[in-house]
């Protein structure tokens, strides 16, 4: 009886040409998604509508930016959403983003007739929705008629925000997006700033876990 310990076998492999091109070409796709990704999350897609919606968690000189976004719109009303204070709750005068930014736009010179705060419950996660829901309660409650909305948020969370946002007020009201521009960061070389490089792929990471896993609260 004859034992093979070994055994001859034919396989297929790369060339040196072929690890070249391979190369070449996945360091093509890597500096297409490094120049692609930021403007592709903090989407730009506003539309036709009565309302601007305001994420109350924007900085001051982004919430100056909404402002000036509702007085060259359209809008008749400026709602602005968010969760209990994180830091500050028992020193501060307003408890929430939601009126802290509502009392932020009256400061800023903005028609205290035309600024509703709409705060929402604190929860450990899945605070955007927490949010969004509560807007969709309060609409839905109120005498104030709505068919469209664009929302206001910040850089790269723009993308995720949208998401949520039209996934709780759809089909009956339509949701557009405006993202104000980061100051602290060079948005075009995003990757060149430590605050830019976690700030990015923080939100990559968000926006796969609320795109393909889950949003709701």
């Amino acid at each position: 009886m004859r034992i093979r310990l070994i055994r001859r076998r034919e396989i297929w492999a790369i060339t040196r040409e072929g690890w070249v091109i391979a190369s070449a070409g996945l360091i093509i796709l890597m500096l297409l998604i490094i120049t692609s990704i930021h403007p592709f999350l903090a989407v730009n897609a506003p539309i036709k509508a009565d309302i601007l919606v305001v994420e109350g968690w924007l900085p001051d000189y982004a919430i100056k930016s909404a402002i000036a976004e509702f007085k060259k719109g359209e809008y008749r009303q400026l709602i602005t959403t968010g969760l209990p204070l994180g830091k500050g709750y028992y020193l501060a005068e307003y408890k929430n983003y939601a009126e802290l930014t509502a009392a932020t736009c009256i400061a800023l010179g903005f028609d205290k007739d035309k600024v509703i705060a709409v705060p929402a419950a604190s929860v450990v996660k899945h605070r955007t929705a927490a949010s969004a829901i509560a807007l969709r309660d309060w609409l839905a409650a109120s005498a104030v008629k709505v068919d469209s909305i664009n929302l206001y948020s910040f850089g790269t969370h723009a993308r995720r925000s949208w998401i949520i946002f039209k996934a709780v007020l759809n089909p009956d009201i339509k949701v557009g997006i405006i993202a104000a521009e980061p100051q602290d960061y060079n948005p075009q070389e995003w990757w060149k700033s430590s605050e830019g490089f976690r700030t990015v792929t923080g939100e990559i990471i968000a926006y796969i876990y609320a795109r393909f896993v889950d949003w709701e609260s």
